[in-house]
Formats: C-alpha cells, sequence, structure tokens
C-alpha cells in the first residue's frame, strides 16, 4: 500500500470518527425536538436527560481526543560526542537504508526498539526523527545483532512509515477516550465501539504489513543470519527482563527497597544465567497471530526472511556494548533520567537481596503474629508467644487457622514449615544469619562465615511440647534469639496488593458503597447515592491510585480478620461477613450495579474460600 493510500484510509477513517459524533449530536437533536413537540413535563425531562447522558460522554471523548498530543519523547538523550561509533553505525546504515538518518537517539527501560517523526500536514512535510533503543537489547545483544534492529528501524524511515504517526496516535487516542467513556448500556456508543474495532482492524493490518517491509530492509542491510538470529533472541531477552523484575527487584520494592543499579544488574543475570536462556532459544518461535495484533508473529517474519534473496554481511560478534563506550555509567545515567525511587531505600544488590526477602518472611510472619495476639489477648505477639503455646499445648488451636483442612494435632505437626520461617526470621534478626545473593540462582540463608544453614530439624522440635524446650536450648546456643522475632505490622495493611476485582454501586450496611477486592481483602468506598457510570468511576479510581492507598483512605476488611462469609443471595450478590470481634458487614448488590469484568464471580469465589475455611 502507498504512503499517499495509506493517508488517505487512515485522514479518511479518523474523519469518519469525528462525524459519527456529528450525526449522533444531529440525531439526539431531533429526538429531543421530537420529545418537546409531542410530550411535557416530567416524563418529557427524564427522556432528554436520557439522550443527553448517553450522547454526553461520547461528546466528551471526542472533545478530549481532539485536544489531546502527544506526550514528550522519553529516555536518554545520547548525543554524538557521547556515542560517537553509536552514532556513525547508525548514519552508515541510514545511507544504505536510503533514507535520513534519526536527529536523536534515545535510550529507553524496554526491550525494544523504536522510531517516531514529527511530522506537519498529514505527514507530507518530515520533521525531528527520533530513534529509541532499549538499554536491555545493547546489553546482551551482539553488534550484528544490534545493527538488525537498526535497520529495522531505519527501515521504517524508509519506508515513510512514520509519516503518519501523528495521525494514528490521533486516531488511537480519539478511539480510547471515546471508548473508554462509554457505558455497556450506551446506544450511541455502540456505533463507536464497532467503528473502533474496524479502525483497529485496518490500522494493524497496515502496521503488520509495514514490519515485513522493514525486515526486508533489515535483512539487505544487515543480512540473514544476523535477522533471524535477532528475531530468536528477543524473546529470550524479553522473557529474562519479566524473569528479572519479578524475581530480583519486585520483591524489594514493594517493601520500600531499591538496588542501586537496576540496569547494571540485568546485564549481570543475563551473563549468569546461560542454561536456563539456552533452554528458551531451543524452543520454536510463534508461527500465529491474531488479526488484532499490532505485529506478525515472530515465526511467520522468519520464514518471510528466509524467503527473500541472500545478502552476505561479514559477521561481527562483538557484544553490542562496544557500539557505546561506558555502558554501566550509562546505565546508571538512564536510571538517574527514567526511575522514581520515591522514598525508597536505595541499598547494593546483596543488602538489597537480604533486605527484600527478610521484608517477605516479616510480613509472613506479621500474619502469624497476629492471629497469635488475637488469640492471647494482647496487643502484640511474636516467635517467644507462639512457643508458649507450644509449651501449653494449644499451638493446634493457631494452627488450624492456616490449615483449615486438617485437624487440630494434624495442623501443629504440619505448622512446622511456618515455624521453619518464623525460627528463620529470629536468626536473620539476631544477627547470626542472612540471605546471599546471587545471580545464577535463589537466594540462601548463610550464617556468618557463608555456609548454608538450616533450621526445619529445630522447627519440628518446637511444633511438639515435649521437645520444645530442646529447639529453645538448641536456638539459645546458636546465639538465636526467639525474642528477637516479633510483629512489626500490628494491624494488616494492603502494602503490595493487587487488584483482584472491583464491583460499584453496592449497598454495604445500608451505606452507597464501591467495592474494590484485594488479594488481602476488601475495600469498601463511599458511592455517590443512586450514581450512574459506575464502571467508569471504578477505573478512573484504580487507574489513579494505588490499591494500598485505597485502602488506607476507605474501610479495609483483611481476610484473615473475617471468620466466616455467608452468600444470602446468587443473583444479584448478596452477602454477609463475620469479623474476628464479633461484628457483622452486610453487603448487597443492585440489579443496575455494575463491575469491572466477572468480579461477580471472582468475589463469590473468595467468599466460597472464606466459608470453607471458616468451617
Amino acid at each position: 500500500m502507498s504512503t499517499a493510500l495509506r493517508a488517505a484510509v487512515s485522514v479518511a477513517m479518523l474523519v469518519g470518527f469525528y462525524v459519527l459524533g456529528l450525526l449522533q449530536l444531529a440525531v439526539v437533536g431531533f429526538l429531543l425536538y421530537e420529545i418537546w413537540t409531542h410530550l411535557s413535563g416530567l416524563g418529557a425531562a427524564k427522556l432528554s436527560w436520557v439522550l443527553l447522558v448517553a450522547v454526553g460522554a461520547v461528546v466528551t471523548g471526542l472533545w478530549r481526543a481532539i485536544r489531546s498530543r502527544p506526550s514528550e519523547p522519553e529516555g536518554l538523550l545520547i548525543s554524538p560526542e557521547q556515542a560517537p561509533v553509536l552514532w556513525q553505525t547508525v548514519r552508515e546504515m541510514a545511507t544504505e537504508a536510503g533514507t535520513r538518518a534519526p536527529d536523536e537517539i534515545r535510550l529507553v527501560p524496554e526491550v525494544n526498539a523504536a522510531v517516531s517523526e514529527d511530522t506537519t500536514l498529514l505527514g507530507l512535510i518530515g520533521g525531528t526523527r527520533r530513534l529509541y533503543l532499549g538499554m536491555p537489547l545493547l546489553q546482551t545483544f551482539t553488534v550484528d545483532q544490534l545493527r538488525s534492529v537498526l535497520a529495522h528501524e531505519l527501515g521504517h524511515y524508509s519506508g515513510s512509515h512514520t509519516r503518519l504517526s501523528a495521525v494514528a496516535y490521533r486516531g488511537r487516542a480519539a478511539m480510547h477516550e471515546t471508548l473508554s467513556r462509554v457505558g455497556k448500556w450506551n446506544v450511541f456508543g455502540w456505533v463507536f465501539k464497532g467503528y473502533g474495532r474496524l479502525y483497529l482492524l485496518v490500522s494493524n493490518a497496515v502496521t503488520r504489513q509495514q514490519e515485513f517491509e522493514a525486515d526486508q530492509v533489515s535483512v539487505r542491510v544487515a543480512g540473514l543470519d544476523a535477522a533471524v538470529s535477532t528475531m530468536r533472541e528477543l524473546p529470550v531477552i524479553d522473557a529474562a527482563w519479566d524473569f528479572y523484575f519479578g524475581r530480583y527487584v519486585a520483591y524489594g520494592w514493594e517493601h520500600g527497597y531499591a538496588p542501586d543499579d537496576i540496569f547494571g544488574g540485568f546485564g549481570q543475570l543475563y551473563a549468569a544465567r546461560t542454561e536456563e536462556l539456552a533452554r528458551l532459544r531451543d524452543q520454536e518461535p510463534d508461527t500465529e497471530t491474531s488479526r488484532w495484533d499490532t505485529h506478525p508473529a515472530i515465526g511467520e517474519r522468519i520464514a518471510a526472511m528466509r524467503a527473500l534473496p541472500a545478502v552476505q554481511h561479514a559477521p561481527d560478534r562483538r557484544p553490542a556494548a562496544a557500539l557505546l563506550p561506558q555502558l554501566d555509567g550509562t546505565g546508571l545515567a538512564l536510571q538517574a533520567a527514567v526511575v522514581n525511587f520515591g522514598d525508597r531505600e536505595v541499598l547494593p544488590w546483596a543488602e538489597f537481596t537480604a533486605a527484600s526477602i527478610t521484608a517477605v518472611q516479616q510480613r509472613r510472619a506479621d500474619r502469624i503474629f497476629r492471629s497469635a495476639g488475637r488469640r492471647l489477648g494482647v496487643q502484640e505477639a511474636g516467635l517467644a508467644e507462639i512457643f508458649d503455646l507450644v509449651t501449653t499445648g494449644k499451638l493446634g488451636e493457631l494452627a488450624a487457622e492456616f490449615f483449615p483442612n486438617a485437624t487440630r494435632k494434624e495442623a501443629a505437626v504440619a505448622f512446622a514449615d511456618p515455624m521453619d520461617d518464623l525460627i528463620t526470621l529470629a536468626a536473620v534478626r539476631s544477627g547470626v544469619a542472612t540471605f546471599q545473593h546471587s545471580w545464577s540462582a535463589p537466594a540462601r540463608l548463610v550464617d556468618a562465615a557463608g555456609e548454608p544453614v538450616d533450621y526445619a530439624e529445630i522447627a519440628k522440635l518446637a511444633v511438639d511440647p515435649q521437645t520444645v524446650e530442646e529447639a529453645r536450648e538448641r536456638l539459645a546456643a546458636i546465639g538465636v534469639h526467639v525474642d528477637a522475632a516479633r510483629v512489626v505490622e500490628s494491624k494488616a495493611t494492603a502494602s503490595g496488593a493487587d487488584v483482584l476485582g472491583a464491583m460499584a454501586s453496592l449497598k454495604v450496611d445500608d451505606q452507597d458503597s464501591d467495592l474494590i477486592l484485594l488479594n488481602r481483602g476488601f475495600v469498601f468506598v463511599p458511592a455517590p447515592k443512586g450514581s450512574g457510570e459506575g464502571e467508569k468511576r471504578l477505573k478512573e479510581m484504580l487507574s489513579n491510585n494505588d490499591p494500598a492507598v485505597l485502602a488506607g483512605l476507605y474501610r479495609f476488611v483483611p481476610y484473615e480478620e473475617v471468620t466466616d462469609a455467608k452468600i444470602l443471595k446468587a443473583v444479584p450478590i448478596s452477602f454477609e461477613l463475620t469479623l474476628h470481634d464479633g461484628t457483622s458487614i452486610a453487603v448487597k448488590a443492585r440489579w443496575t450495579g455494575e463491575e469491572l469484568g466477572d468480579s461477580r464471580d471472582t468475589v463469590e469465589a473468595v467468599l466460597k474460600r472464606i466459608s470453607e475455611r471458616a468451617e
């Protein structure tokens, strides 16, 4: 499809979107005229209000889309003076690709590369060109592979794919703003939803074809072997990036800690996890894609590359970092530019890992300590109090809360695993053990000499009234103070919690409320009386607030404080929660209430689990 035709299609569809809005305004105007011509009084006012509310959401979305502008460029700007070899490589490859080189190169914290261009007059006049390079690519690719990525992105320039980026942005912004503001019962929104789906189908089909065209440039300029190797390596890097943030960064981040070198850490992990990465490389890439995807499947792209005429290129297997000197320092500069640490404590990696895992251990322990405190009637409890429960033969009562399908005797025996975690926490707090960081394997618990330690045997002794004193003596002998493990959060919080679902416009103890369901408990948020647009309200609330913030601002009921849950009515759902202090909470959904996704089913599943736990 030529550039002119592509522009015509995009502009025509975008204009058509706004024309739909004008037509609907005209229809509403006609209907209002008919209503007030044939009706009067309260009936006419109600019908008019319904029409105005329905079309108002559409008009608001369109108006916001008209006024929207692309965001400011992101990432760390890299000047030719900072990276002369990289800039020279990009300019030489631009000449080979038959296009003008970018005016800016920016590093971004993504496993991705992209290009953009500021244009005017629907792409007829070019402007500033920007090349975005993901830092993880520079850390993991060879020079050949990076050249392949650069050639692909420059191919978007030579194919004039970026000339319409402003138009495409405006079109997608219009779709998103408008469709996000219309409810599922808004008849006027149905037309826009159908049109939006059609626009995305056409737009995505165009972008998939553009990817094939850019791949052709990649093969011609950088070579077939480099292009195929790059395609196969990208999913590996992406999986490693997700693993890195999920297993190394996220734990501490949620608990108020941050590593001092985020991007440098990824480079070290990638170098250390050779066996796991090799297994990922052995997997065949996907060959199927959806018509809703913006990119073809990797297997499909590789097949298309291999069908092109072969072009020979001298291999360059040096690390891509050779094109950007002082990559470690550049990573720290990128971190300073794009990462917001907030009030988190920044630590070197070894200390960060130890502090992060200790915080996770403490949170798990706090859950047990709070339960022990409730049973003992004390404000704060710790491992010493749990040892006392063992001594008096009452551990089974506490353990049954965590092993609901076991008898009290069985639960006391099974409590050896949680007891192991509590003793580990006491050892860390006593200074005789710590969690040792590793890039090639999970962190392990070691003593002061760096030797692995295991408290499982002592934990088994500690859950039996006959041997609990022996456990206490053995711990004292190795310097572990039982009193060192105590509750830190005496009241459950939603820190680090995830949202499972949300329901709008319920009655909670006869008060109009919205329900935010977290993986740690219920959050009840006061709602306007008899208000509509519940789905919109929920989306805005969750997009603008962290779940923990909502739990702190409004009524938060942790699952651990709920002793029983009864579903009184299935549809619309009505249920009652009973708390440890004997109070109850009555929740009733309305027939007209709205929800996000299948939240009602999720709520029911959570209530059933609580009920089973209570039996």
